[in-house]
């Protein structure tokens, strides 16, 4: 009582896989239930107590909320104090041209004096 193999399916090696399939879902499902009933049960550790900050830390915040803070310089303040500047005015009532201070012109100078200098390092010009 000998059977060889076929060139069609096999449909009882097929069933014997979907049955251990299923038994191993079966399987999974009641492990699923018996965690949850655990975890239910199961109290939750309590939260870690709050840590009391040391005393001069306590101080050193408390001196920090009573300073007043630094007021900011905003944008409409700036253009009020442009418009305040009086420009000076020639005889013929023509306002002239604000000097700028030689310090500045100074340093605009170096600055463009090094951007130069790079350019020419690099064979620009």
């Amino acid at each position: 009582n000998m059977k060889l193999g076929g060139l069609g399916p096999d449909y009882e090696a097929i069933k014997e896989k979907v049955k251990k399939l299923k038994q191993q879902k079966e399987y999974a499902k009641q492990i699923k239930e018996h965690n949850m009933k655990n975890v239910a049960s199961v109290q939750r550790l309590p939260t870690k107590p709050q840590v009391i900050l040391s005393v001069s830390r306590q101080k050193a915040l408390e001196y920090a909320k009573k300073i007043p803070k630094p007021k900011t310089f905003t944008a409409r303040q700036c253009e009020e104090a442009k418009e305040e500047k009086v420009l000076p005015q020639t005889l013929n009532g023509e306002s002239l041209p604000q000097i700028v201070s030689l310090e500045t012109l100074q340093n605009r100078h170096e600055k463009e004096k090094r951007v130069v200098a790079t350019f020419r390092t690099l064979h620009i010009f």
